[in-house]
């Protein structure tokens, strides 16, 4: 059955208004609206790390990422707490995002009975990959399409190192409601004009593959964001 989050939260307090309007507006506001896929809590409970299905994302902008990432930060002496959140595409997208803060990899892993599972060896060796190294890319944008008859998640990334070959990715996540399995597939592009020439097509219904090459085989060193920009909307169907 689905489980609604337990933020273990009783007898503390946040750490400061700001806080406090933070944990409200993006998280409390819509708490009966939340199904944790995943969490782990460390053993002094000073820090917890949940992935969290947000349902009432549906009802909302067309497209937007329906995934939040929450890691708490208690200080269990004053009895106050810190969060982090964001909002992101993908199951491992939101992994990564934790293990960047702590969270132990092997913690996180989502729960059977409230996620679909991985359809072949591809999917899962691609999961594995962003959720360990997904912190050297940045988001751009992504549409989610929860409609039975298709669903499923694209996301535009880009390398924070400019200098990385085929630095722009597309990743295509499709859901098969009927055995409850879904697939993950990436495609590798050079520039910004490319991936999006082919998220329009794909949108637009043609029947476009996805360009894959070898993984690179050199760490990306960190460098800034790259400034690129995207519709939020979605793609034009």
């Amino acid at each position: 059955m689905p489980s609604s989050p337990d933020f273990c939260l009783d007898g503390y307090e946040a750490v400061n208004d700001r806080v406090a309007e933070r944990f409200w507006q993006h998280i409390d506001i819509e708490s009966t609206e939340l199904t944790v896929l995943a969490e782990h809590h460390s053993d002094d409970r000073r820090h917890s790390y949940y992935v969290l299905h947000n349902g009432a994302v549906t009802w909302g902008i067309p497209g937007e990422p329906q995934l939040v990432a929450l890691h708490l930060q208690r200080d269990v002496e004053e009895r106050t707490f810190r969060l982090q959140h964001e909002r992101l595409p993908l199951p491992a997208m939101v992994q990564s995002w934790l293990i960047a803060r702590g969270c132990p990899k092997e913690a996180i892993g989502l729960r059977p009975d409230v996620s679909t599972d991985a359809a072949d060896e591809a999917t899962k060796a691609l999961e594995d990959r962003l959720a360990s190294d997904g912190n050297r890319f940045a988001l751009v944008t992504s549409y989610t399409d929860d409609d039975p008859d298709r669903e499923q998640t694209t996301v535009l990334l880009a390398a924070i190192d400019e200098r990385a070959p085929l630095r722009f990715r597309v990743l295509l996540e499709e859901v098969d409601t009927d055995t409850w399995t879904h697939t993950l597939r990436e495609g590798r592009f050079a520039t910004f004009q490319e991936a999006t020439a082919w998220w329009e097509a794909h949108w637009s219904g043609e029947d476009v593959p996805l360009p894959t090459a070898p993984p690179a085989t050199r760490q990306i060193a960190p460098a800034a964001i790259p400034s690129v920009s995207t519709p939020r909307s979605g793609p034009t169907r």
